[in-house]
């Protein structure tokens, strides 16, 4: 007798075609396959490692230099990496070093600047060696026309979010985007988050940032990250504000056609179009 298709015999493996969520995974007995748990251990390492990766801040700043960027490397109060995972706040502000540079920069360079681009290798230096350099190039290519003032990249050793709004102080930068390395998941190592802040200053809570995550190839990508933090940062520079006031209400183009598809709307509520 012929048996039947897979499909037919386990529906769900349709499903897991779309995504990297573990279902589907077969049993062998009361147990998960060898192949599904072994895959799970491996995902795990990768997460961990994503973790305790070093940052690669030569590295990048040497890409950088190649594209004609220039960066100055900072370091939160965190002295190393145990430090930096077991006390969090010691991430959210610069070592002293690190401050006085950025003082010495100020008033080398009286006036502040428009944007400060922070890049801090966060839970995941994986996800800003990866996805720093070509997301920049994107966000650059689409605000060429704005003609905003910019520092210099800024890299920062052992950093957490809210050590931007210290940098964006110091620098007198209107808007501040931090690039950061979110914490990693079982399928997602190398997830790069985007934290924009207008008026950026010490003592901001999350309520005045915006975040745009999981910009990666797997998931969004640099065009549209780059597209919807462009419209938060020309809102923010209308309005005067940044965070929960805001709304990403930007209007993006489909592959299929030229025409804006308003994400304003939620696609499980609002009619289908006549």
């Amino acid at each position: 007798m012929e048996k039947p298709p897979v499909d037919s015999q386990n529906p769900w493996l349709q499903l897991r075609r779309l995504t990297p969520a573990r279902i589907a995974l077969g049993r062998t007995g009361t147990s998960l396959p060898t192949s599904a748990q072994l895959d799970f251990q491996f995902a795990h390492a990768q997460a961990r490692d994503a973790v305790h990766l070093p940052f690669d801040h030569a590295g990048l700043s040497a890409q950088l230099q190649d594209e004609g960027r220039e960066s100055l490397l900072l370091h939160s109060a965190a002295p190393d990496r145990h430090t930096y995972l077991q006390r969090p706040d010691l991430g959210r502000k610069l070592s002293d070093d690190s401050a006085q540079s950025l003082r010495d920069y100020a008033s080398a360079h009286p006036g502040g600047v428009d944007l400060a681009i922070v890049v801090a290798d966060g839970l995941s230096a994986l996800a800003v060696h990866r996805h720093t350099l070509p997301f920049i190039k994107r966000l650059e290519e689409q605000m060429s026309d704005d003609g905003w003032s910019l520092a210099p990249v800024l890299l920062v050793e052992q950093g957490r979010v809210a050590i931007g709004d210290e940098i964006g102080q110091l620098l007198g930068a209107k808007m501040l985007v931090m690039l950061i390395g979110e914490r990693p998941g079982l399928s997602s190592p190398d997830s790069l988050g985007l934290y924009f802040t207008y008026a950026p200053k010490v003592g901001l809570t999350d309520a005045y940032r915006n975040c745009i995550s999981n910009v990666r190839l797997e998931g969004l990508s640099y065009g549209m990250a780059a597209h919807r933090l462009l419209y938060l940062m020309r809102e923010a520079g209308r309005r005067q504000l940044s965070g929960v006031n805001l709304k990403d209400e930007a209007q993006l183009h489909t592959l299929e056609t030229d025409d804006a598809v308003d994400m304003k709307g939620n696609f499980l509520l609002d009619p289908p179009p006549a």
